[in-house]
């Protein structure tokens, strides 16, 4: 085959007018790439994962200082194991297994095809775009990456310009481990992320708000470019009747408070039994206090992104205290020198406040009492499915029952957040939360193209079904009917 030129390289974003023009380059220069190479070996792809998991060792210092003076204030021992840890997990986890996920999956092909087999073959796409969000920016660059390069593919990344430190650092890593033609780096505003989403990717992953992801579809669609979004929404916090507070309010806390609450998947409201409310307020209280003694003032807990994001948050409370609703406020107030927020729980709040109308994405929690099981999850179940739902229970029967009940991306029973980290479960949201999966194999099957094959071999008992049609033709259906 005769090599094709590739285009220029593009040293670097481009800005104003010429955004789409660099666009357009960088992924013209990736088609051609993937042309050259349309399917690549186990060990190829098992190397450029390597790469990106030596660089981020090297550089994990680099990251989480980035992130501090992104966020005015990040714990590094957070960054650790939210954003380093992970990510290297997945990384590793796709490496040790990518031989296997790309084997030919036999299927049966049942007797009336006979003399034949079929299998399902594992395919790159192509070139994949993936557009990253601020909150967990290199876990939520790499964990997608992972999958995209483990199935095969070249790889755009649109990085949020809302942390710009930490973009610029990840473009520096990524330009240590690969060449364009294989990861390329957008960085850039609104309007370069509304100029890639329009780029006619082979597949696209989104992860941010869902107002923003019904934008990125409606772009997409104009390509026909098949999406994963990875949404968010208001994901509820279910204690039922028996559930043990005093065990459960760590992994509450420690769900709600990681990364000051701006995680898609941390529990934004609490449905407690009426009958505890007050048990249920006083464990959290003591628990905040313990693993965020003086919050505010506290390394540990993390600042708010930006002062946007802070006064929307503060709207948020001073709407509740306006309706008359109880607002408890632990640990010291905020200093003024920085983006801090107290953790804040806001007792029986009105259902037309927007605290309970729009994602919280920080260290908030409503709590609504209830009256019985029915009662919470009628109301769970009217409002959109949530990306994730965390359930505290002792009884099996009420686990089973929430479980057929409710629909959501995914549930964490007894604690929260961790399920993100089992990579083996595939992660992504339902309706308003998301559309399609990754993580572990179900990122690699995201981005691929799963091939049905189906291979003749010698003769075919089908050919009694050829016409002309006679006898033959009608015993053989006969029989197959009946029979099969």
């Amino acid at each position: 085959m005769k090599a094709q030129q590739l285009p220029d390289r593009p040293e670097r974003m481009q800005t104003g007018s010429s955004t789409e023009s660099f666009l357009d380059t960088a992924f013209a220069r990736q088609r051609a790439a993937f042309a050259l190479n349309p399917f690549p070996g186990a060990a190829e792809r098992r190397l450029n994962l390597d790469r990106l998991i030596r660089v981020i060792v090297k550089r994990q210092d680099e990251i989480a200082a980035a992130l501090d003076r992104d966020f005015g204030g990040r714990c590094r021992a957070e960054v650790r194991y939210s954003e380093i840890f992970v990510a290297l997990q997945s990384l590793r986890y796709a490496k040790r297994r990518v031989k296997a996920w790309m084997e030919p999956r036999p299927v049966p092909v049942g007797v009336a095809l006979q003399r034949a087999n079929a299998w399902v073959m594992p395919q790159p796409l192509g070139v994949v775009g993936i557009v990253v969000p601020w909150n967990y920016p290199v876990y939520l660059t790499v964990g997608p990456l992972a999958g995209a390069l483990a199935a095969g593919n070249r790889v755009i990344l649109k990085l949020p310009e809302i942390t710009p430190s930490t973009s610029s650092a990840l473009a520096r890593l990524l330009a240590e481990c690969f060449d364009q033609d294989v990861v390329s780096v957008m960085q850039g505003d609104a309007d370069t992320a509304k100029a890639f989403v329009q780029l006619p990717f082979d597949h696209l992953l989104f992860t941010g708000s869902t107002a923003v992801g019904r934008q990125v579809m409606l772009a997409a669609a104009a390509n026909l470019t098949p999406v994963t979004l990875e949404l968010g929404g208001k994901s509820p916090l279910l204690l039922a009747p028996d559930a043990n507070f005093s065990s459960a309010a760590g992994s509450i806390v420690f769900g709600k408070l990681l990364n000051a609450g701006q995680t898609c998947i941390a529990p934004d409201y609490a449905l407690v039994p009426a009958n505890r409310l007050e048990e249920f307020v006083g464990r959290l209280q003591t628990e905040i206090g313990k693993q965020y003694p003086r919050a505010t003032e506290n390394s540990d807990y993390t600042d708010i992104i930006n002062e946007k994001q802070r006064s929307r948050l503060e709207q948020y409370l001073q709407e509740a205290h306006a309706a008359g609703t109880r607002v408890i406020t632990i640990g010291a107030a905020p200093s003024g020198q920085d983006r801090k927020i107290a953790p804040t729980l806001v007792i029986d709040p009105p259902d037309y406040l927007r605290l309970m109308q729009e994602e919280i994405f920080g260290p908030i929690l409503p709590v609504k009492p209830y009256g019985s099981l029915d009662e919470a999850l009628a109301y769970i179940n009217a409002r959109p499915r949530p990306l994730a739902l965390y359930l505290y229970t002792r009884s099996s029967s009420v686990i089973d029952e929430v479980l057929k009940r409710t629909i959501s991306g995914g549930v964490s029973i007894n604690d929260t957040l961790v399920h993100i980290a089992v990579e083996d479960l595939p992660f992504g949201g339902a309706g308003a939360s998301g559309l399609g999966h990754y993580h572990g194999q179900a990122g690699f099957d995201t981005f691929s193209k799963l091939k049905s094959v189906f291979h003749r071999r010698g003769f075919a008992l089908s050919a009694a079904l050829h016409p002309p049609y006679g006898k033959l033709h009608d015993l053989t259906m006969r029989f197959l009917i009946r029979w099969f």
